[in-house]
């Protein structure tokens, strides 16, 4: 049996499961479905206490020198790295996939 990761999330992760709910419920004025996006979101990132290698990784810089990962969930896609000497998955960013991502993570490194 493979030793299970411990996950963890960033606070910018945080703050963007925050505003996506805040979006969905407030400006889509749709709390059953903030209620069920959120779930979802976070049961994927949950899963990656098992086998977080399974995603594909990221294949543009900044990220891809840092072994980013990437999990597709629904609209949204969920940035991590896993480490597995101590065995620690860290959640760095939840973006809507329709943004274009690698340009805002650039951007967001000058």
């Amino acid at each position: 049996m493979s030793k299970k990761y411990k996950v963890i999330y960033t606070p910018a992760a945080m703050d963007d499961l925050r505003e996506i709910a805040a979006y969905i419920l407030y400006e889509l004025k749709a709390p059953q479905a903030a209620k069920n996006v959120t779930s979802r979101i976070r049961d994927a990132i949950r899963s990656l206490a098992d086998m977080p290698q399974r995603y594909a990784l990221v294949e543009w810089e900044p990220w891809a020198s840092m072994k980013m990962h990437r999990v597709p969930v629904g609209h949204y896609v969920v940035f991590y790295t896993a480490d597995d000497e101590t065995y620690v998955v860290t959640v760095t960013r939840i973006f809507y996939g329709g943004r274009d991502i690698e340009h805002i993570i650039r951007d967001s490194e000058d």
